[in-house]
């Protein structure tokens, strides 16, 4: 097996729009388990809330989020982190860009930065920022 580090994210109720957003964006295989799929369903917990869900792209990229706990708050995103994704394939990482920018609010637009990268940061429809660094050459 090989180890990963996954982003997982937790939604107000809007986990399932957020995940297929994310499939539209990344491509890949998407599995979401509702609270009703597992028989047990809290109360005050719709059955259709997501209890977890899985996304891996094609590129091996991986994302998982469910609904916020039952009973509890689930804060806002803010800017207390981001999601990044980096690499040199720049036709991959402009698709990822485009799809996101076109949904999202451009923070940093993706131009040309000083340490050599293509990079920008765009806040997605569910106050998820994303950064986007397509590598430059190296020396």
């Amino acid at each position: 097996m090989v180890t990963q580090l996954n982003p997982y994210l937790v939604f107000p109720g809007t986990t399932r729009q957020a995940m297929e957003h994310y499939q539209a964006v990344l491509g890949g295989k998407l599995d979401v388990m509702t609270f009703g799929d597992m028989g047990h369903v809290p109360e005050g917990v719709p059955a259709d809330g997501v209890m977890h869900s899985y996304l891996e792209s094609p590129a091996g990229l991986a994302i998982m989020a469910s609904d916020g706990p039952p009973g509890g708050e689930v804060d806002e995103h803010g800017n207390s982190f981001a999601i990044s994704i980096s690499g040199d394939d720049e036709a991959e990482m402009r698709g990822y860009w485009d799809k996101l920018a076109a949904t999202g609010t451009i923070d940093v637009p993706l131009e040309k930065q000083m340490w050599g990268d293509t990079f920008g940061q765009v806040t997605d429809p569910f106050k998820v920022a994303w950064m986007i660094n397509i590598t430059g050459p190296r020396p």
